[in-house]
C-alpha cells in the first residue's frame, strides 16, 4: 500500500446524492470510515442505508458527490473495479447459491484470484474462523440454517482478501443466538486488522462493537459520533432506545 493510501480513510464519502427515477434517496451524505475500525451506519427501513452501499459498489451510481476508497476516487466505477480496490460486501439476506456446496460458495468469493494454492490458503483461514463450515464443506448451502448461511456469506467475503468489508444487515432474520455470534465474528475480523463498514438496524448490538458511526433518516445523516456519543445522543436515544 502506498503512503497516500496508508494515510487515507478506508472510505470517504463527500456530498453524495443518489436517486432512483430522479427522486433523491441520498441527500448530501458525507461520512468517513477510518482504517482498522468498525464504522456503523444506523437507520430504519427505507432510510437509505442499502442505497449507500449500492452507491459505493457502483450498482446505483450517485449523480453528485464523491466516493473514495483508500484515497482513490471510485465514484461511478463499475462494480468489479471497485472490488479490485480491496472492497468486499456481505449482502443483506446472505444471497447464497443454494444448490452449490459450502466450499463452492466460498470459492466464488475468490473469483479474481488465479492461484489455486492461494485460494486453498484462504479456504484454510476461513475454516479456522468458522470450524462449522470446515465440517460441512461438502453440504449444499441451501440446506443449512440461517446462521450457518450467514457464516458462509461472511466467509465468502473474506475469500477476496479485502481491505474493507461492507456488511449489510447481518442480524436480519437470525435468531438472537446467531446474532450474538455474528457480531462476535465481526469484532474478531476488526481485531485482525480489517476495516468494517457495518450497516444495521440493531442499534444495541451495533453500538456495543462499533468505534463510531452515523445515523441516517430520510436519506440524510442526522447524527454522528463515537459509539458512546451516539448512545448518549438524545435524538438517537429517543428514536431507538425508547
Amino acid at each position: 500500500m502506498d503512503a497516500i493510501a496508508a494515510s487515507s480513510p478506508a472510505i470517504e464519502i463527500t456530498g453524495l446524492f443518489t436517486a432512483y427515477d430522479k427522486a433523491d434517496v441520498l441527500v448530501d451524505v458525507s461520512l468517513v470510515a477510518p482504517v482498522g475500525q468498525i464504522t456503523c451506519l444506523l437507520g430504519s427501513n427505507g432510510a437509505g442505508k442499502t442505497t449507500l452501499i449500492r452507491s459505493i459498489l457502483g450498482l446505483t451510481p450517485p449523480h453528485r458527490g464523491s466516493i473514495k476508497v483508500f484515497g482513490e476516487d471510485v465514484t461511478g466505477l463499475p462494480t468489479h473495479r471497485v472490488i479490485s480496490k480491496g472492497v468486499a460486501c456481505i449482502p443483506e439476506g446472505r444471497r447464497m447459491f443454494p444448490k452449490l456446496t459450502v466450499e463452492e460458495n466460498l470459492r466464488l468469493g475468490a473469483y479474481q484470484e488465479p492461484s489455486e494454492s492461494e485460494i486453498r490458503g484462504r479456504l484454510d483461514e476461513v475454516y479456522r474462523t468458522f470450524p462449522r463450515l470446515a465440517e460441512r464443506r461438502g453440504q449444499l448451502a441451501g440446506t443449512m440454517s440461517g446462521g450457518e448461511q450467514a457464516m458462509v456469506s461472511i466467509g465468502r467475503g473474506l475469500m477476496g482478501k479485502p481491505r474493507v468489508l461492507l456488511i449489510d444487515e447481518p442480524s436480519l432474520g437470525l435468531s438472537p443466538l446467531y446474532v450474538k455470534e455474528n457480531f462476535r465474528i465481526i469484532e474478531n475480523i476488526r481485531a485482525q486488522g480489517l476495516t468494517v463498514f457495518l450497516v444495521e438496524q440493531n442499534v444495541h448490538q451495533t453500538l456495543a462493537i462499533a468505534d463510531a458511526g452515523y445515523v441516517v433518516s430520510g436519506g440524510r445523516v442526522v447524527a454522528q459520533g463515537t459509539a458512546n456519543e451516539l448512545r448518549n445522543n438524545a435524538e438517537v436515544h429517543a428514536a431507538y432506545f425508547g
